[in-house]
């Protein structure tokens, strides 16, 4: 046998063989790893809705924790460089603190990044334009955003499968047998069951619907104003789009920012792009009020630096619009009524959430 053929039998031996051996790599067997797995439990108080939750994706502990990894871990972004947790930071209820987000490329978006405090509960659609109708849908989207994470999910999805972790933690999960049944669909399932458990419920408001605590006088004049209780105060027409118990009413308002005589002056048609109807240009969600002081600067592009500057746009009435919502019109409410409507506000503000343990950034 010639030297000559003896080194071409060797190459084409490396050439069938090196391939399946990197497919084994990428392919780890991981029947070894138990899979059983547990109930997330969900206590919610008394006077709370059901949670929306999604009966092909049940929140269990061990999705959960692979969510709270990749909500927290930067491989999901083209540079390595941001997270989800990067544009909703526990501290701030789950936003930035900007008045709107930057992606990996220093590039600016256009709109502030939503608290994601009680998203669970929403039904009418995720982001500030509900063009997402599931956590699962939203997951999936800043991802390959240009603006935001830049990546690809086959990119992403290649990372996870030869992470010394996921793979287990994916098992754990859902049960898969080969690292390469890990999908973008898995993984934003995960995320999902992660956002699920991010819930406020141990605010003072919360504790005196519970009868463990009062409402202070301010505080009660300014719920008068916030509900229109009381016949001897103005109404502050708050409970309209930010009604009781999440603060929010899941509904898209034109809540008058902007001053256009004509459907089509609006900068950011908002849910008119996602319905395709000139009528809901404009419109944007209502955002919980809970934790409302951690989340500065406010409105769905941020200009509103304070509280105080917010309660004086709606004081004011708003601008005038086609479609401005009705129930907008100048308040004339007084300094000390101002005063006890943000007291009331800040009743919504819980402070026990972020003592929760699984919320909490695991590479920490």
């Amino acid at each position: 046998m010639s030297f000559r053929f003896l080194l071409v039998f060797f190459i084409w031996g490396l050439v069938i063989f090196l391939p399946s051996c990197n497919d084994d790599d990428e392919d780890q067997d991981l029947m070894a790893i138990q899979y059983r797995p547990e109930p997330y439990p969900i206590v919610l108080p008394k006077h709370f809705p059901p949670l929306n939750t999604n009966a092909d994706n049940p929140l269990t502990k061990q999705g959960v924790q692979l969510g709270r990894h990749l909500f927290y871990d930067p491989i999901l972004s083209a540079d390595s460089s941001m997270s989800c947790a990067s544009c909703h930071l526990p501290q701030h209820a789950f936003t930035d603190a900007k008045a709107v987000s930057t992606g990996i490329d220093g590039i600016e978006g256009k709109r502030s990044s939503m608290s994601l405090i009680n998203i669970g509960f929403v039904q009418s659609g995720l982001f500030w334009d509900g063009r997402s109708k599931t956590l699962e849908e939203q997951a999936l989207l800043p991802v390959e955003d240009p603006i935001e994470m830049h990546n690809t999910w086959p990119n992403v999805i290649k990372k996870l499968k030869s992470h010394p972790t996921y793979p287990k933690l994916f098992r754990a999960a859902f049960g898969i047998e080969k690292s390469s049944q890990i999908t973008k669909e898995l993984a934003a399932k995960a995320i999902a069951q992660f956002e699920r458990i991010i819930i406020s419920k141990d605010s003072k408001w919360d504790k005196i619907q519970e009868g463990k605590t009062f409402f202070t006088d301010l505080e009660l004049i300014g719920q008068g104003l916030f509900f229109d209780e009381d016949p001897d105060l103005p109404d502050a027409e708050c409970a309209h789009c930010h009604n009781t118990p999440l603060a929010t009413s899941d509904d898209f308002f034109n809540n008058g920012l902007q001053q256009t005589s004509t459907l089509d002056g609006f900068p950011d048609p908002g849910r008119g792009k996602v319905t395709g109807s000139r009528a809901d240009n404009g419109k944007f969600r209502a955002p919980t009020l809970r934790n409302i002081s951690a989340t500065a600067p406010y409105m769905h592009d941020g200009r509103f630096k304070t509280l105080d500057e917010v309660l004086a746009h709606y004081n004011s009435g708003g601008k005038s619009s086609p479609n401005a919502d009705p129930l907008l019109h100048p308040l004339k409410l007084d300094a000390f009524y101002l005063k006890a409507l943000k007291a009331y506000i800040e009743t919504f503000n819980d402070t026990l959430i972020y003592q929760n343990p699984d919320l909490k950034n695991p590479f920490k």
